[in-house]
């Protein structure tokens, strides 16, 4: 066999597995970007669950939960599609209870607020057209809940 019958090989084999090259960078990218949304998501609930339950009524709880959901999302660099509209629920008592009443549960009454965010992240910088089917954003949750001191009044 002569070299000439292996001419451009070594071409059409980087033509080939390029594209699946490319594929596995792209997955990678997107992999990755979900698991610090996640991660980053989980700690803006976490913030936000326990800026509200140590505020002394709902109205000022919500506002407090939302600049800390913010200020987490904003140190972890996260830029959410979406607008940040936490959920906000509440437990009083052994059941479910509206945000509002379990901050006008009596004291000494087992009470905790549950924070949940969502966000919608962008994968449209890192999504590529040779890849069908490929989505190019995707909902994201996070979700926390915190009690409510026991002994300290409320509204």
């Amino acid at each position: 066999m002569t070299r000439s019958t292996e001419r451009g090989s070594v071409s059409i084999e980087v033509a080939v597995l390029a594209p699946a090259f490319i594929a596995l960078m792209v997955l990678a990218g997107v992999v990755g970007r979900n698991a610090v949304a996640a991660e980053a998501l989980d700690a803006a609930a976490h913030d936000a669950a326990r800026a509200a339950s140590i505020s002394r009524d709902s109205a000022t709880a919500q506002q407090k939960a939302l600049e800390a959901a913010q200020k987490q999302l904003d140190w972890h660099g996260l830029a959410c599609a979406n607008d940040l509209e936490p959920t906000f629920t509440g437990w009083k008592g052994g059941g479910p209870a509206s945000f509002d009443a379990a901050f006008r549960s009596d004291p000494g009454t087992d009470a905790s607020v549950t924070v949940t965010i969502s966000c919608l992240v962008s994968f449209r910088d890192i999504t590529l057209g040779i890849l069908p089917g490929m989505m190019s954003q995707r909902e994201i949750t996070g979700e926390f809940t915190s009690p409510l001191d026991r002994y300290r009044s409320r509204q």
